[in-house]
């Protein structure tokens, strides 16, 4: 594990980024371009997914991008470690090879708050990392939606939370599920971004949810969004 001294000062303006992979080349390569971005740190990296998780404890990242198959702790039990043991976890990124993959599927339902593919650009790998940190929208909700239907586990009946949702909080949820940020969404319901703000937390509250990607997988495994 390699790591780069804690910043000083009253606050931390920059996103602070752990790079979790087994392949040198590919942090090297993740490292050079989230570094070169204004705002961008990145603090730390780890080579298995042991390591993943010592380093987010020691470093406190806000965001982690973490390959899901890793030697010793794969990427979806450190996920499931960092969010687990830790009173404020970072938001995680998994980073994998193949799109239509179960494991990162199971790395989402973990509380992933969303994928990257390898093969991405720079600037989606930047944009991503800046999606994340502020957790105003979905990341690629299109690819989100693909693998809650591939790789989904539909409960036989609604959960409880299905009804005990508001219309507004079922339309917001709906516009969640669209990758809409809580402005845009304001926009198409004619509110404040305060209102819609208040109803995306009584959505994750009552959905039991950790972040807007643990809802809509929770509204796609419900048949919620099916009955939308």
């Amino acid at each position: 594990m390699t790591t780069t001294p804690e910043g000083t000062g009253p606050g931390r303006a920059a996103i602070r980024v752990v790079l979790a992979d087994d392949e040198r080349m590919v942090r090297t390569a993740l490292r050079a371009i989230l570094s070169a971005e204004p705002g961008i740190e990145v603090v730390g990296e780890a080579a298995t997914g042991a390591e993943a998780v010592s380093a987010v404890r020691e470093l406190r990242p806000d965001v982690v991008l973490m390959d899901v198959r890793m030697p010793e702790v794969d990427g979806i039990r450190a996920t499931e470690q960092i969010l687990r043991t830790m009173p404020e976890p970072p938001r995680v990124v998994v980073v994998t090879t193949f799109e239509n993959d179960s494991y990162v599927y199971e790395a989402l339902r973990a509380g992933a708050a969303g994928f990257l593919l390898k093969r991405a650009d720079a600037d989606s790998l930047v944009q991503a990392v800046r999606i994340v940190a502020h957790s105003d929208s979905l990341l690629f909700p299109a690819a989100v939606r693909a693998l809650a239907a591939e790789h989904g586990r539909p409960e036989p009946e609604p959960p409880a939370w299905v009804a005990r949702l508001t219309a507004r909080e079922s339309e917001v949820l709906r516009w969640m599920a669209t990758g809409l940020t809580n402005a845009e969404i304001a926009g198409r319901m004619g509110v404040g971004a305060a209102t819609v703000k208040t109803h995306v937390a009584s959505v994750l509250a009552k959905t039991g949810a950790r972040d807007r990607t643990q809802a809509v997988i929770a509204a796609y495994e419900s048949g919620f969004m099916e009955a939308a």
